[in-house]
């Protein structure tokens, strides 16, 4: 009886051990390596911090005050809010002028850059040296020597009405007279074509071509096709642009800044919203109404990129929606 009882073998001592070391030395590792990242991090932590959340609630303070940048801040209250809606009518003027602006060169330029994306898509030789000329607009439309330029070609002497005046048109200095000197803005907008026409031509690359060949075999033809297949298919990369474009427009400030010599001229009609705001914070020394100002662009531009998030169910379509 005795012998027929198995003698279970007993594990080392050291074996129950090891697993809790190994375990141990794991933790151990993981944490310096925690560290070390945090380490690498830590200057971007501290520009987030530094640049960007503590000017934001500074500027979120600033906008409840009376701050001049040469005195102390004095608490108002919301009066730089009440005085904007009813106490201002140039930051009136402004919002409407940067809601034409938006309203009228966001589309436009949309619908050139899809335009330019459909030709470019047809395999043209050399496409990548032209995808890189389209480009450069973009690049350049927004700095200081494009407005200066931009100044030049529409001014009473300019480029426009020297090829105006070959044909015997007189024409006014586009951007000097009131009726005329924001359409200039306009066109330089749409002008900046480049960076919504390449994220096109990527759409457009990822519409498969069997979709156009069973079109043409059922008859279908390029309008057809283009409203049935390519059109549908790249609404999302649509709202994605129309995103980015009316956010960027809305903050649009250097080519009204130069092109008006900083005053918003002629008769306050390319005064933007964002000069006025510089007008009042570093002209005017009234910090305290920028910051307000600032505050309600961002509640702007916040709402209307909800109601474009809103509105996308309507007309967007993506290749799982069913």
């Amino acid at each position: 009886m005795a012998d027929s009882v198995a003698v279970k073998p007993q594990a080392p001592q050291g074996a129950a051990t090891e697993p809790a070391r190994g375990s141990h030395r794991s933790t151990k590792r993981s944490r310096r390596e925690a560290w070390a990242a945090y380490l690498f991090l830590a200057p971007w932590f501290v520009g987030l911090l530094v640049i960007t959340v503590g000017p934001i609630f500074a500027s979120l303070y600033l906008s409840f005050t009376d701050y001049s940048l040469l005195e102390e801040a004095k608490w108002i209250g919301l009066d730089n809010y009440t005085r904007m809606f009813t106490e201002d009518p140039r930051f009136i003027n402004s919002l409407q002028v940067t809601t034409i602006y938006v309203v009228v060169s966001v589309p436009l330029q949309l619908a050139f850059a899809l335009l330019l994306a459909l030709v470019l898509d047809r395999g043209l030789r050399g496409l990548s040296f032209y995808r890189s000329i389209f480009y450069l607009p973009s690049l350049l439309g927004g700095s200081v020597a494009i407005a200066i330029l931009w100044r030049k070609v529409f001014g009473a002497e300019g480029l426009v009405n020297a090829v105006l005046g070959m044909f015997g048109i007189e024409a006014p200095g586009w951007v000097a007279h009131p009726d005329y000197a924001l359409g200039t803005l306009i066109i330089l907008h749409v002008w900046t074509f480049g960076a919504p026409m390449i994220i096109f031509l990527a759409g457009l690359r990822q519409i498969p071509a069997s979709y156009y060949e069973a079109a043409a075999v059922d008859g279908a033809g390029i309008v057809r096709q283009f409203r049935s297949i390519t059109l549908p298919l790249l609404t999302p990369i649509i709202f994605f642009n129309l995103v980015l474009e009316v956010i960027k427009s809305f903050q649009s400030f250097t080519q009204s800044f130069i092109v008006s010599n900083g005053s918003g001229g002629p008769a306050d009609s390319t005064l933007f919203y964002t000069l006025y705001l510089y007008l009042q914070g570093f002209k005017s020394y009234d910090m305290g109404y920028a910051a307000a100002m600032a505050w309600v662009l961002l509640v702007i531009i916040a709402a209307l990129t909800g109601v474009n998030f809103l509105a996308s169910k309507y007309w967007v379509f993506y290749g799982d929606t069913k």
